[in-house]
């Protein structure tokens, strides 16, 4: 028996990135465990990852490539050769791109962050095709911009630093679930006698274990910011010294937060005003004591119409107290702008220089592929290619995305390891790798450091990497381009080049990025001006406000008399958006789709726990198991997803509700901003 012992690195859209060690007995993997050697890792994985094994073997894993058979939908495939298929494949691509290559759409997120067999080889493919451009907004672009016209990029404090505060406001994150190594930090600061605040509108399994929690209505986070920034001045709770040198804008920042009274505030938030003033007395005292004081913002914030506006507001307040003199101060949303990667190298944009563009925004796909061709829209969507997301899962507004991918004259092609709802839709499914099978770098959004994923197993089946997949579709499509010979381990060296030590990350599989504790203890913000910007220019040039601000929801409760409530959909805590759902183990915890309501809500329209309940507004509607529950706050229930559409009651899943409208900075989409009533179903 022969053993080896593999390192990797998770690749899912998790702020943590962990390092994996995989047990490899005789080319099989047998287990995967977190890197003890890690730091940010410490020997601990999540639920879900350390099943990756199952997931990698798993008997409903595609491992030859697929033809459709049937009506698109209906999810009949025959098995074909990877010739037969590549060489269709490219026959179509180069039919369609003599008319317009820009009718070629690609649709990828993060069903791996990592830059190889995410945009690695794909995007040197899509640049030299000169396909449409993807606006990769679903998840987190309205929180990005607004931290870099803040900020000036995504970065933020040092997660290990967490340890040191004395104050942790947990601001839109369930970090138990969602951000497992950040909570470990934050437990060690509990144990120190800091004080955990959480502000969420569920009551999440984080705000059980925190101090206190504030059930903010969704949409409102920017008012609460600025309410506390407002107790902060009128009780001159201030480093005064730190705004002066080292932000820009205070006089009409002061001038906005004293408009916004903790009395204003609260009904827009549906809070106390108690609760405000004690959030921002914490906070002041913070600076009055000169102890370390730390916000952990996540994206749920800014999944709203107001998100962009939200984020910079939040990102505002450290600035105020001089919290970013501590090395256990400021505040993290994403520290993905730390690093330096060689994205033009890695992805080659030169190749798409000179040729024609045209970008769809990724949480519009909906709407976009049932567009005809148009001045502005330029031409109709042909073809689309798929790797590594799930679209008619995750996408806003199921109903229309359904209607778009059952079109006949759509040419869609998907890379996965499964037959997803998306691949129901697919002429053609090719058999991807996963994490244990193939080279990839990764950089974190909840750490800084970089990480290193070798094979641990040959590739199972006849799957083929993301990478070879396209490079052999290059080849078919007559690209001569020398770039496409390079090999996985090349473009992992590419990636970041000379700023790492690839040898040292090639040793350990982790290579830590130089940053300063405290990076802005004396600025330096990465901004056009080298400070927080509280009034950014570049906004007031777009026609934008310059400061944050409130911007009340696309769907404000309490606007509709057909639809009473507001709905939040947060990840269930056993999946990641839509993978490790057909992980049965995975399943059997969660159980089916739940939706939580309050008992109030729940009482006025005769529902009990357990009942089979339909979720609607004018968009669709969905069924769901309702628990009444007090992690609901009245007037806003919770539908925990994402479930595959095909597992769903009635085979939909929350998005069927969810709208296609966009946040005010970033245009990313506004799942969290949505009114919805819910009826108990007859049958139930």
């Amino acid at each position: 028996m022969t053993t080896h012992l593999i390192r990797g690195a998770c690749p899912h859209d998790c702020p943590d990135t962990c390092a994996l060690l995989t047990t490899v007995e005789n080319g099989v993997a047998i287990k995967v465990q977190g890197n003890p050697d890690h730091p940010q890792t410490d020997g601990v994985l999540c639920t879900k990852v350390s099943r990756y094994t199952e997931r990698t073997y798993h008997p409903e894993r595609i491992l030859t490539p697929l033809k459709r058979v049937g009506k698109k939908g209906e999810g009949r495939f025959e098995a074909v050769s990877w010739d037969d298929a590549l060489n269709d494949i490219a026959a179509r691509l180069k039919a369609i791109s003599a008319r317009n290559p820009l009718a070629i759409v690609p649709y990828s997120y993060a069903g791996t962050m990592g830059l190889v067999q995410g945009e690695g080889m794909a995007a040197r493919f899509l640049n030299r095709l000169g396909g449409s451009h993807l606006h990769r907004s679903i998840c987190a672009e309205a929180g990005g911009k607004a931290m870099e016209y803040t900020l000036g990029a995504k970065v933020g404090m040092k997660v290990e630093h967490y340890a040191q505060a004395k104050l942790i406001i947990i601001w839109g994150s369930n970090s138990i679930g969602s951000n497992l190594h950040f909570w470990r930090y934050a437990q060690i600061a509990k144990r120190n006698g800091a004080k955990l605040i959480c502000i969420d509108p569920r009551k999440t399994e984080t705000a059980d274990k925190c101090h206190e929690h504030i059930a903010l209505l969704p949409g409102t986070d920017a008012a609460l910011a600025l309410a506390v920034m407002h107790e902060l001045i009128v009780n001159d709770w201030l480093d005064h010294d730190y705004i002066q040198q080292y932000t820009l804008g205070w006089d009409a920042l002061k001038a906005r937060a004293l408009q916004w009274s903790p009395e204003r505030a609260a009904e827009v938030c549906g809070i106390s005003v108690a609760q405000i003033k004690s959030l921002a007395f914490d906070y002041g005292q913070s600076f009055v004591n000169n102890t370390p004081a730390a916000i952990r913002l996540n994206y749920g914030v800014q999944r709203v119409k107001g998100g962009g506006n939200a984020v910079r507001a939040v990102a505002c307040l450290p600035a105020l107290i001089g919290a970013w003199r501590h090395a256990g101060g400021g505040m993290l949303l994403s520290g993905s702008g730390s690093y330096a990667i060689q994205k033009a190298v890695i992805e080659r944009t030169d190749l798409a220089k000179g040729k024609p563009t045209r970008t769809i925004n990724m949480a519009t796909i909906g709407d976009d592929l049932l567009r005809e061709a148009s001045t502005d829209f330029g031409p109709k969507i042909e073809a689309l290619l798929v790797y590594n997301s799930n679209p008619v899962a995750i996408a806003p507004n199921s109903t229309q995305v359904v209607k778009g991918f059952a079109r006949e004259d759509l040419f869609t092609v998907v890379l996965e390891h499964f037959q997803t709802d998306t691949a129901d839709y697919a002429d053609y499914i090719l058999p991807a790798t996963t994490q244990m099978e193939h080279w990839d770098i990764h950089r974190s959004y909840g750490h800084t450091d970089v990480l290193l994923n070798r094979p641990a197993i040959a590739p199972v089946g006849q799957s083929k990497h993301n990478t070879q997949i396209f490079r052999e579709l290059a080849k078919r499509m007559g690209f001569e381009d020398a770039c496409f010979d390079d090999d996985d381990e090349t473009l992992c060296r590419q990636a970041f080049g000379d700023t790492i030590n690839f040898d040292e990350l090639l040793a350990k599989g982790f290579v830590t990025m130089p940053i300063a504790d405290a990076p802005f203890a004396h600025g330096n913000f990465p901004s056009p001006s080298g400070k927080c910007e509280f009034v950014s220019e570049r906004l007031e040039q777009q026609g934008l406000d310059g400061l944050p601000d409130h911007v009340p929801n696309h769907e404000v409760l309490g606007s509709s008399k057909q639809y009473p409530l507001a709905m939040i959909s947060p990840p269930a805590r056993n999946f990641l958006n839509s993978s490790f759902v057909n992980v049965k183990s995975l399943r059997d915890i969660e159980g089916e789709p739940i939706v939580e309501i309050h008992e109030t809500d729940a009482l006025a329209r005769g529902i009990q726990s357990g009942d089979v309940v339909d979720v609607f507004n004018a968009r669709g509607h969905y069924q769901s198991k309702a628990v009444i529950s007090n992690r609901a706050r009245p007037g806003v229930v919770n539908g925990l997803g994402v479930w595959w559409r095909k597992l769903g009651l009635n085979h939909t899943n929350v998005n069927e509700v969810t709208s296609q409208l966009l946040t005010d900075i970033g245009q990313g989409p506004v799942f969290y901003d949505c009114l919805v009533e819910v009826k108990r179903c007859a049958a139930s």
